[in-house]
């Protein structure tokens, strides 16, 4: 492939969301890696991690907790005090004067904690009292999930509250827009699938009820941000933290119907199941159900991600794996060189090792 056929790749088109202009196609996924400062404030070093990926047409940062009671894993930043927002506030400093776009993914774990992680050793809330198989990642090393307590419908006012706080935080930070985590088996993600909702209320039953907590959450963020600067992340399939739904193809199609009222800067879809299970969910079919951009997320390499795009199965593609160890990952796919392997040792937790310390292309050429 020539240069010219290179930069002729839709990767590298810009793409104009609202009032915000992506220089390209390439977004850079949320990835928890667990290196905040005490009090789960983001940090010097988180910020040379986001200034070097500054190449993406948007970064989309590690999930972050909107409240003490929504944290679920150690050392992940959030965006409910003074001190996270200041230290939010020097990182998109830093993205912005690197050129880059930064989203922050808005994150309440629901019953994937544990009571060590929590204030009060309180117990972790989700629409229904079901244990989750499996353990939480604590201070104190792997400890097996607990069963959680159902939120008492007057309570759900009060987590709509802790998102729309979060988002007001995310705007003071100087973030250029906040990304909803629907996602994963977290909390919003257990109220939308039949798996982990087993409510008789408002919030639980048919599917539009289900996916009320999600509508009224974007509908009270609309009123922070415009539409045009809110994303939503979905997961259709994903098995990861126990969750699972009787009928992903009807829930999901339901959903993004919804979504479709709210004219939102994008849609992000986690595509298939990060454990492996085959793929009942005709994803295009969702794509061409969506009327706004669709990110497409799922193992994606430069190749699958240009055939996608030029599908018109996509307008985006996030990758994720690949912006860890690859800082420089537009560049590299511009002169299709060579990338860096991952260290799995190093995902979560540590320091500067398997975080700061990827070589660049231009390291490389100097170090031969």
């Amino acid at each position: 492939m020539t240069d010219t056929d290179t930069l002729n790749s839709p990767l590298f088109e810009p793409l104009e969301i609202g009032d915000l202009k992506l220089k390209n196609r390439i977004v850079m996924a949320p990835l928890t890696r667990n290196r905040a400062g005490e009090g789960n404030v983001p940090q010097e070093l988180n910020k040379l991690y986001y200034t070097q990926r500054a190449n993406a047409g948007l970064i989309i940062t590690e999930a972050s907790q909107i409240s003490p009671y929504g944290q679920g894993y150690p050392m992940t930043p959030g965006i409910h005090s003074a001190d996270q927002v200041a230290g939010w506030q020097n990182i998109t400093r830093g993205v912005h004067e690197a050129g880059g776009l930064m989203f922050i993914q808005l994150w309440h774990v629901g019953r994937i904690s544990h009571p060590s992680m929590l204030p009060d050793n309180s117990l972790p809330v989700a629409p229904s009292a079901i244990q989750p198989q499996g353990e939480a990642m604590t201070y104190n090393g792997m400890q097996a999930f607990v069963t959680p307590r159902a939120l008492d419908i007057d309570e759900i006012p009060g987590i709509i509250a802790d998102y729309v706080k979060a988002a007001e935080n995310a705007k003071a930070a100087g973030f250029d827009g906040v990304e909803i985590h629907a996602a994963n088996g977290y909390l919003l993600d257990q109220f939308l699938r039949d798996g982990t909702n087993k409510r008789t209320d408002a919030y639980g039953g048919s599917i539009e009820n289900r996916m009320r907590l999600l509508d009224e959450v974007i509908s009270a963020i609309k009123d922070v941000w415009p539409s045009s600067r809110i994303g939503v992340r979905l997961s259709p399939e994903n098995q990861f933290n126990d969750i699972s739904d009787s009928d992903p193809e009807a829930t999901f199609t339901a959903i993004v119907g919804m979504l479709n009222k709210h004219d939102l800067a994008y849609l992000h879809v986690l595509e298939g199941d990060m454990l492996g299970s085959e793929r009942k969910v005709n994803y295009a079919e969702l794509r061409r159900l969506f009327t706004g951009f669709y990110m497409a997320n799922s193992g994606y390499t430069k190749t699958t991600a240009e055939k996608s795009l030029n599908a018109g199965n996509a307008d985006m593609i996030a990758f994720g794996q690949l912006y860890i160890s690859n800082p420089d990952l537009v560049q590299r796919f511009i002169q299709d060189s060579e990338l860096n392997e991952a260290d799995q040792n190093t995902f979560y937790g540590g320091d500067a090792k398997g975080y700061t310390d990827y070589p660049s292309l231009e390291e490389n050429t100097i170090s031969a």
